[in-house]
């Protein structure tokens, strides 16, 4: 195994001479690697924002060091996540249509309505809350959906019965004080 650039010893044993399928300190690659929704615009965006990210640090990186070849080793390491980034947002914007993610709509009335929550005077306008597409509703009543605005939920008479049963079975033992392993950890054990 000469010219291939990984003649490792370990390599040409342990892996016939093939890649090792393990991360850079050893642990064997498994699909808690993949991190996906299944949804590729999602998905896109996602790392698009790791992307963006990852150039940031690299930036506070050059600017804590005065070695210049350091300085241009993460240039060109930031200048990568740069076209990372331009192939990803090229990849999402050849998917039509691209918006909202997934297959459903969502709820038509509350869809292109801004709340301005906000109890300061003179909410900040733009583009993300107002134009012919956008409803901005100034004083809206305490919850958008039409209910009384407090934490609610209505339940058959089942579920409230099991719900009690829960919660009286989960219930903590407020008189109990048990030794525990930290305790034993500390010497209580021993006294």
């Amino acid at each position: 195994m000469t010219g291939g650039g990984n003649d490792s010893h370990i390599t040409a044993l342990l892996y016939g001479g093939g890649p090792a399928l393990t991360n850079s300190a050893g642990v064997p690659w498994s699909a808690a690697y993949v991190d996906t929704i299944g949804e590729p615009t999602a998905d896109l965006r996602s790392t698009i924002a790791a992307e963006a990210r990852a150039k940031i640090v690299y930036e506070r990186l050059i600017n804590v060091t005065d070695d210049p070849g350091i300085k241009e080793t993460l240039g060109f390491l930031m200048t990568r996540e740069i076209a990372h980034q331009k192939s990803f947002e090229k990849a999402l914007h050849s998917i039509l249509p691209n918006f909202p993610q997934g297959k459903l709509p969502g709820v038509p009335e509350f869809r292109s309505v801004y709340y301005k929550m906000s109890a300061s005077d003179g909410a900040p306008r733009g583009p993300w809350n107002e134009g012919p597409e956008w409803e901005f509703v100034d004083a809206p009543t305490p919850a958008v959906d039409g209910g009384d605005g407090l934490a609610t939920v209505k339940v058959s008479a089942d579920d409230a019965e099991v719900l009690r049963a829960m919660a009286s079975r989960t219930a903590s033992d407020t008189s109990s004080d048990p030794t525990t392993g930290a305790d034993l950890g500390v010497g209580e054990a021993m006294k």
